[in-house]
């Protein structure tokens, strides 16, 4: 089935999309909603979705198909399963952000497959419960950016309120104090390295060599250099291997409150349980009525 949802948000469109695009930021505003945890690009969390008095908790990932900012377009796929294998959910939500004045307007449209229970309430009814549950993201989403109070990436990037960086100090107070035939700042170590190297002339004394590092070192001691020398290479490069490798990061959030759809959906489901109402009180009168015929007969 299709959804479609229309809000507006009072921010710039820059700043709207920097905020919808962070799933971490707007987990927390989405009824019923927890992010768990984030690896590489999907985000992992649970919905929890409460139908009369039984809780469904819909464990599932999401990632981003589609982002494009130039376009004000973006599309996430999301897909769940019930903790108790009694049916899952697929979603296909595509946004499409446009600016409205000093504000932004977002177009939802969710293609949506469910099954189990919350599948019993129909288009209608679902319909019914997103507006109100995007409703209340919308308040929610306010009030994070009212709390917020960042300015617009725009302002920042154009903005005075970051101080230039103050000039590099320069190197002409100490040329102008160092005596005549000083070498410049940075050359010296290697002027010394070039006396001591002529100063040598010779072997090195015993236990200098490997300070000295010469060119051509004794025999016999080459190999053992480059084998301790080419160890902890090798250790190296597969430590950092491993520790480039994306893993899983845990997100500390707390437990959210299940969606109640029957209170959420409110008159949509009282007109579908009114017929099946009707009929049942219709029932109860029939056999209260029967039974009252039943004794009478009997006195």
């Amino acid at each position: 089935m299709e959804l479609t949802n229309d809000f507006r948000v009072s921010a710039t469109p820059e700043t709207a999309w920097k905020v919808l695009t962070d799933v971490e930021r707007i987990a927390p505003m989405l009824p019923g909603a927890k992010l768990e945890e984030v690896e590489g690009d999907e985000y992992r969390g649970l919905v929890k979705v409460k139908v009369g008095p039984i809780t469904a908790q819909y464990k599932g990932t999401a990632t981003f198909q589609e982002q494009d900012q130039a376009a004000g377009r973006v599309v996430l796929k999301a897909a769940g399963r019930d903790t108790r294998g009694q049916g899952n959910a697929n979603a296909l939500i595509t946004a499409v952000l446009t600016p409205d004045g000093e504000g932004t307007r977002v177009s939802v449209v969710t293609d949506l497959t469910v099954t189990g229970k919350v599948a019993q309430f129909g288009r209608g009814v679902l319909a019914d419960v997103s507006g109100k549950l995007i409703g209340q993201f919308v308040d929610a989403l306010e009030a994070d950016l009212r709390k917020d109070g960042q300015p617009t990436p725009a302002a920042t990037s154009t903005g005075t309120e970051t101080p230039a960086a103050p000039p590099a100090p320069t190197a002409a107070p100490a040329a102008e104090s160092a005596p005549a035939g000083t070498p410049p700042a940075g050359t010296a170590p290697a002027a010394e390295e070039a006396g001591s190297a002529d100063r040598a002339g010779s072997a090195p004394p015993a236990g200098t060599a490997s300070a000295a590092a010469p060119e051509t070192p004794p025999a016999g001691t080459a190999p053992a250099a480059e084998e301790v020398g080419s160890a902890p290479s090798a250790g190296t490069a597969s430590t950092d291997g491993a520790a480039a490798a994306p893993a899983a990061r845990k997100i500390d959030s707390p437990d959210p409150k299940p969606v109640d759809l029957f209170q959420a959906a409110g008159g949509s489901v009282g007109k579908r349980l009114a017929p099946l109402l009707g009929g049942l009180a219709g029932l109860l009168v029939f056999v209260w009525l029967r039974g009252r015929r039943r004794r009478s007969r009997q006195a």
